[in-house]
């Protein structure tokens, strides 16, 4: 979720612009993505067919809801529990973990033959837990870190083949935010994340996560382009890049979308669209969907696609009415905009 407050800058990275024509935007072959099945119908039956996943954001307690499931398993075939895996929701007291509701999300999606993407395992969100917000040291900062991340990926290790590692680390600015494990231990706490996810289980694939890096000329997509950069260079792990693209409105999307995925794909790693929500209606909406979903389709690299939320009412912003589905769960014209994105890519996508 979008987050926001300055930030502290880091003098450890290379400041790169990257300019110019990055990475080849044609379509490809298929790729092969850890974990992602076939679904038999609908949106994630395309994507699967690409050899891409195509998600949404689920709500552990909207598995009762007979209309919500049925819309889920048709057409998505990978699913992120929506809030599950924060940090006060998995271990709101030191050493006292919780995970059964993420577990729900988990094993619905092996009944479907879904794939599972883990989401929060650190931000500065962190911070809201009181226990968190006590830690005095840098050694007690990276005991907690690792302690939380070796917990939670060893619990779901098998079921979740991809984590987002470090979410929202960035400010507008491009310096790292103030949170207790960047104040106590400075910015080398994303190395230190990443290298205890590697350890947790070799096999999962560790992403970087953020909101309003969908600009390729913007200080924080730069910052995060060089964190990658660096990391890639000094062999830190890091597998891919999420792109959160939570936008107010189709005129909200930069006409740089589709550079700024192929840009972080020429560092060598994958790309997802992770909590992708459009606001709006009709046909303007749609064709925002149409544009990201193309953008995707057109970067080999970038792996999937998730939607934040299955209906407009169960949306963290549901006044924006900005999913591919309507109260009644109805498609609305943005599902076939998506759609569209997946089955015809132009030159200029």
């Amino acid at each position: 979720m979008v987050n926001g407050s300055p930030g502290r800058r880091s003098g450890r990275w290379h400041r790169v612009l990257v300019i110019g024509a990055v990475g080849v935007l044609t379509l490809t072959g298929a790729i092969a993505v850890p974990g992602v099945a076939a679904a038999a119908t609908g949106l994630g039956a395309d994507a699967a067919a690409r050899g891409r996943y195509f998600g949404a954001a689920v709500q552990p307690a909207k598995l009762t809801d007979g209309d919500y499931t049925r819309i889920l398993d048709r057409e998505f075939n990978s699913m992120t529990p929506e809030n599950a895996l924060e940090w006060d929701a998995v271990e709101p007291a030191r050493n006292q973990f919780a995970f059964a509701a993420a577990d729900r999300v988990a094993d619905h999606a092996r009944s479907q033959g879904a794939a599972v993407r883990g989401r929060g395992l650190v931000s500065p969100s962190a911070d809201h837990v009181a226990w968190v917000a006590q830690i005095g040291t840098a050694d007690d900062a990276v005991v907690a870190l690792r302690n939380h991340i070796a917990a939670t990926m060893s619990h779901f290790r098998g079921r979740i083949a991809t984590w987002d590692v470090v979410s929202e680390a960035f400010a507008d600015n491009g310096a790292v935010r103030p949170s207790v494990f960047a104040n106590r231990v400075g910015p080398s706490y994303l190395e230190v994340a990443f290298r205890a996810a590697r350890m947790a289980d070799p096999g999962a694939r560790l992403c970087y996560n953020d909101f309003g890096i969908e600009d390729l000329g913007l200080a924080k997509t730069q910052a995060v382009y060089n964190q990658v950069r660096d990391f890639k260079a000094r062999g830190v792990p890091i597998d891919c890049v999420g792109m959160e693209s939570h936008f107010l409105s189709a005129a909200a999307i930069p006409g740089t979308y589709v550079r700024t995925v192929a840009a972080f794909a020429s560092l060598g790693v994958d790309v997802e669209v992770t909590e992708l929500d459009v606001g709006g209606s009709g046909s303007t909406q749609s064709d925002g969907y149409r544009r990201v979903v193309s953008a995707c389709i057109a970067v080999s690299r970038c792996t999937g696609i998730t939607v934040w939320g299955v209906r407009d009412p169960d949306s963290w912003r549901a006044g924006l009415t900005p999913l591919l589905f309507d109260a009644a769960g109805a498609r609305k014209p943005a599902y076939y905009g998506a759609q569209s994105g997946m089955r015809i890519c132009a030159r200029a996508c």
